[in-house]
């Protein structure tokens, strides 16, 4: 009886001697055996003390592969290996299977790099452009200052304009015919220059610090003040388009 009991021992004894001996090889030959790969401790510990238990009897052989594969998988478990090399132990490590070379955590998970920008780096510069006079189409009455409708879509595409480019900034210049004295022409131009900047800040919202205006008077006609048709061309508003530095 003494005899059999031994026999009974040394299959157990011989898979855990064989395991402790390959715990630094895996399958491929060049990781080595730790709690990743668990199902193949067990494998291998089924099927050596399967062998070793049949040189007993086929009882043996059932029992022995049962103990052998519970003993390979405790004896895999217990490894620490390092299997992605990032030099936190597979127990620990959170994230396996990081890329080599990468700094991690003390749970195996990468540190995260955030790209940072000099604080000496100087922002990039505004292209200048030359300014560009825009002809807008905003008529106005005989001694009046208020904008027709007719004109709101010439001043809408020219908010629209400066929204799409917003280094810009625009003065908006208003003129008269020669009716009337140079003092009352000139602040008639002013309060048509105002109405149209007016338009642009409070209905389109171009901010009231890209718009400004200025008047004047009869001083610039583009067309001939002794007709009537001349004089409705010069009482007009027009608008210069600049980059702002």
């Amino acid at each position: 009886m003494r005899v059999r009991s031994m026999m009974g021992v040394a299959p157990i004894l011989l898979v855990s001697s064989v395991l402790s001996g390959c715990v630094t090889t895996s399958s491929t030959g060049d990781a080595p055996l730790n709690q990743g790969n668990w199902p193949l401790c067990s494998a291998i510990g089924g099927l050596t003390g399967a062998g070793l238990g049949a040189i007993e009897s086929s009882t043996w052989a059932a029992g022995g592969a049962v103990a052998g594969a519970v003993i390979g998988t405790l004896i895999c478990y217990a490894q620490d290996g390092d299997e992605d090399d990032d030099g936190v132990f597979d127990r620990r490590d959170r994230c396996p299977g990081t890329p080599p070379n990468t700094p991690v955590h003390h749970n195996g998970c990468p540190i995260k790099e955030y790209a940072s920008t000099p604080a000496e780096a100087e922002p990039e510069p505004i292209e200048m452009v030359e300014s560009v006079r825009v002809e807008l189409d905003v008529k106005f009455d005989f001694n009046k200052s208020d904008v027709k409708e007719d004109s709101q879509a010439d001043i809408k595409s020219l908010a629209d304009f400066m929204k799409q480019y917003p280094q810009t900034t625009t003065t908006v210049e208003g003129h008269t015919d020669a009716v009337g004295s140079d003092a009352y022409n000139q602040g008639l131009s002013e309060r048509r220059a105002n109405a149209v900047r007016d338009v642009l800040v409070n209905q389109h919202g171009i901010d009231s610090g890209r718009v400004s205006s200025v008047g004047y008077g009869e001083s610039r006609p583009v067309a001939d003040n002794d007709s009537d048709s001349g004089r409705a061309i010069n009482r007009r508003v027009e608008a210069e388009v600049e980059a702002r530095p």
